[in-house]
C-alpha cells in the first residue's frame, strides 16, 4: 500500500492499537514483522499509520499477539478496511485538521455524548449562534472564511438528524445557556433549537444549574464518541495548545464515570425543558 503523508485520526487509532496489542503479547516490533514477513521500517510504517494494513494481516497479527477478543478485531478489520471518502473530504486543506478528524470519528460513532460549560455544544448550534461564535473567536477572518467554518458545523449535525441518528445525550450549565453568543433574537432562537431537538426520542438535554451545591466540575467538558466496541470509545478536549483525541484505557474509564456524575447531578430532562422555557421569557 502506499505511503500516506498525513494519516487521520482513525488510522492513527487503528496503528495504535495494533500496536498496543503487540506490547500487551511482549513482542518486539522486529519479531512482529517476521510473523507478517515484512521489514522492521514496514512495521513500524503500519504502526504509525504512514501504510495501510490489510485484513489478512490485522487477523494475522491478532492471532500471533493470542488476542481473543473476536468483537474487537472485527472492529479493527473495518478501521483497516474502510474507504469512506465523506462530506468533510471537501473541507481538507480548507480548514484544521482536527476539525475533519472529528468529523470522522463521529460519523462512525455508535452514540455521542456532551458536556459544555461556556458554549452551546456544536451539534445543537443554530447557522447565527456558530456564525457569531467563529467570527468572534477568529476577528481577522474573512466572510467567505467564516462561513466555511460554519457550514462544516451545520453539515455534522446529520449524525442526530438523519434518518438513522446515534443517541446523544447532553449536560449543558445554565453559562452556556445565558451567554449571549449573538444578539437577543440569535440566543433566543438557538435555546428554541435545543428546546426543538430535546423532544426527539434519540436525544437527552440535561441543565447544570447555577444553584447546584458542591459543584467543582465546571472543567469536565468533553466530547465523548462510543466506538464500534467500548475499547474504541474516543474522548475529545480542546485546550489551550489544540485539539486532544484520547484513547488511553483508563482515561476512558475516567471520562465515563465523569460524564455519568455530571449526568446524576444535572436536572431530569423534563426538567431541564422547563428550566430552559423560563429563562427564554427572562431573555
Amino acid at each position: 500500500m502506499p505511503a500516506r503523508r498525513h494519516p487521520t485520526a482513525r488510522q492513527v487509532r487503528l496503528g495504535a492499537e495494533l500496536r498496543k496489542l503487540r506490547e500487551a503479547a511482549g513482542l518486539k516490533a522486529t519479531e512482529a514483522a517476521s510473523l507478517l514477513g515484512v521489514s522492521s521500517v514496514q512495521m513500524s510504517q503500519i504502526e504509525s499509520a504512514i501504510s495501510g494494513v490489510s485484513e489478512q494481516r490485522v487477523r494475522r497479527l491478532a492471532a500471533n499477539y493470542a488476542c481473543s477478543d473476536t468483537e474487537l478485531i472485527d472492529a479493527l478489520v473495518t478501521m483497516a478496511t474502510d474507504r469512506t471518502r465523506g462530506w468533510w473530504e471537501k473541507y481538507r486543506g480548507h480548514l484544521p485538521t482536527p476539525f475533519l478528524d472529528l468529523s470522522e470519528l463521529e460519523h462512525h460513532a455508535r452514540y455521542r455524548w456532551d458536556v459544555d460549560f461556556l458554549h452551546i455544544p456544536g451539534l445543537l448550534q443554530t447557522e447565527d449562534y456558530s456564525r457569531a461564535l467563529f467570527a468572534y473567536v477568529n476577528p481577522e477572518f474573512p466572510e467567505e472564511e467564516v462561513e466555511r467554518w460554519v457550514q462544516h458545523r451545520m453539515k455534522r449535525r446529520v449524525i442526530i438528524e438523519r434518518p438513522d441518528p446515534i443517541p446523544y445525550e447532553t449536560v449543558i450549565h445554565e453559562a452556556a445557556l445565558r451567554i449571549r453568543v449573538g444578539d437577543r433574537a440569535a440566543v433566543l432562537a438557538q435555546l428554541a433549537r435545543v428546546l426543538d431537538l430535546s423532544e426527539a426520542d434519540h436525544i437527552t438535554v440535561r441543565v447544570i444549574p447555577f444553584t447546584l451545591d458542591d459543584f467543582a466540575g465546571a472543567g469536565s467538558a468533553m466530547v465523548y464518541a462510543g466506538g464500534q466496541v467500548p475499547h474504541l470509545d474516543t474522548v475529545v478536549r480542546d485546550g489551550p495548545h489544540g485539539t486532544a483525541f484520547i484513547d488511553a484505557q483508563a482515561q476512558l474509564s475516567r471520562f465515563r464515570t465523569l460524564f455519568r456524575r455530571l449526568e446524576a447531578v444535572s436536572l431530569e430532562p423534563d426538567r431541564s425543558r422547563d428550566f430552559i422555557h423560563r429563562l427564554a421569557k427572562e431573555l
